[in-house]
């Protein structure tokens, strides 16, 4: 099946899609413990994210389908909800996250966020911007600084998880330097710095320090593509060049620019965009390499590097980054969706078979087309 539309769909329009893969989302919305069924602990912190970023976006139609209130009964049920959590590598590099729901405690702990910690600095980081997306959408005007002290907490979890090489380690069970966490570090500490205005010199000190490293750490290769992590001896493993590594980093630096002015910074974003764009696509669709396999962390990986590419292009506006969101998103939704506005994982077609996960996920490409049009 060939992936080119021909016919390019109106804000409006990619709104309505917007909407009605939503509410297909939301038929695996658990209330009682505030996840996502069919899917992961991390992945439901974007399922998260994305439903306050179309709320962000349409407040309207977010009251509606009432989004504020699931942000609030989130924020509430999920951090009862103790998860185990561990994490292996494929032979691939693929990573692959198991979580064990444990029975709920009636109670919150002290500090009341310890269920947003766990053992993986990366899974911390996903929290802690759903947390910060959550207060910008300000709930009725309700919660929002809860929110908001959420991610101050996670982020200073984050801040103990000091590497060897710079920057944080992926856990902190597994010393293992990879980019994904760091990216995230990067990206909490920096969105802090524009939301807490009596704290901006702290949390900017962080993020600025952090991508001082990230850019000299051997991260980023000679095509401008980030690999997954590295070595002991903190040099570039080679490993695989996900979308997602080249996704966080362009939502953390469009907010280190806010925070800074710094126009190079958004020029360092486009190169990485650029690079993903030509390299990670496969007849102009994004394309992630262990497709149509990837599991349920592989599955979210292309809807994070889409929906920080709609930050990016929202800061500093290219034509040739809209055409790529608004052609995805022509593409979701024409070949790669069944009869209940279910969307799977490989987004050039055939449908398969939709969880939380790639719902989500396809669910960025939608709302960033709503964004951009």
């Amino acid at each position: 099946m060939s992936s080119h539309i021909t016919s390019r769909a109106d804000s409006a329009t990619y709104a309505s899609h917007t909407i009605d893969a939503l509410n297909a989302l939301q038929q695996w919305y658990n209330r009682e413990t505030g996840l996502w069924d069919t899917t992961g602990w991390w992945n439901s912190a974007n399922c998260l994210t994305v439903l306050a970023d179309f709320a962000v976006l349409d407040p309207t139609a977010s009251n509606t389908l009432n989004i504020p209130e699931i942000i609030q009964n989130t924020y509430d049920q999920a951090q009862k909800t103790p998860v185990q959590a561990s994490k292996v590598m494929s032979p691939a590099g693929l990573p692959i996250s198991t979580y064990t729901r444990q029975t709920k405690r009636s109670e919150i702990e002290k500090r009341g966020f310890d269920n947003f910690l766990n053992d993986y600095y990366d899974d911390e980081g996903w929290w802690a911007l759903a947390m910060i997306h959550s207060y910008d959408v300000g709930v009725m005007g309700i919660g929002d600084q809860q929110y908001l002290q959420a991610a101050v907490d996670i982020f200073e979890d984050m801040k103990k998880g000091n590497s060897t090489c710079g920057g944080i380690f992926w856990s902190k069970v597994t010393p293992y330097t990879n980019a994904i966490a760091n990216e995230l570090y990067l990206s909490v500490a920096a969105s802090l710095a524009n939301r807490i205005p009596s704290r901006k010199a702290y949390f900017l000190d962080t993020a600025q320090a952090q991508w001082n490293w990230f850019k000299n750490s051997g991260l980023i290769n000679k095509d401008n593509l980030i690999n997954d992590g590295l070595t002991d001896d903190c040099k570039n493993n080679g490993m695989q060049t996900w979308t997602y590594n080249q996704g966080v980093i362009l939502g953390g630096l469009v907010e280190l620019h806010q925070a800074t002015g710094d126009q190079s910074l958004l020029t360092e974003a486009q190169t990485i965009a650029a690079s993903a764009i030509q390299h990670l696509t496969k007849d102009g669709i994004l394309y992630e390499g262990c497709e149509p396999n990837c599991g349920s962390d592989g599955s979210q990986f292309k809807g994070v590097f889409m929906r920080n590419l709609h930050y990016l292009q929202k800061a500093a506006p290219m034509d040739p980054i809209k055409n790529f969101l608004l052609t995805n998103a022509d593409t979701i939704w024409a070949n790669n969706r069944n009869a209940q506005n279910e969307l799977g994982g490989t987004w050039e077609g055939p449908y398969t078979n939709a969880t939380a996960g790639t719902q989500s996920s396809a669910l960025d490409v939608l709302v960033a087309a709503a964004a951009v049009a």
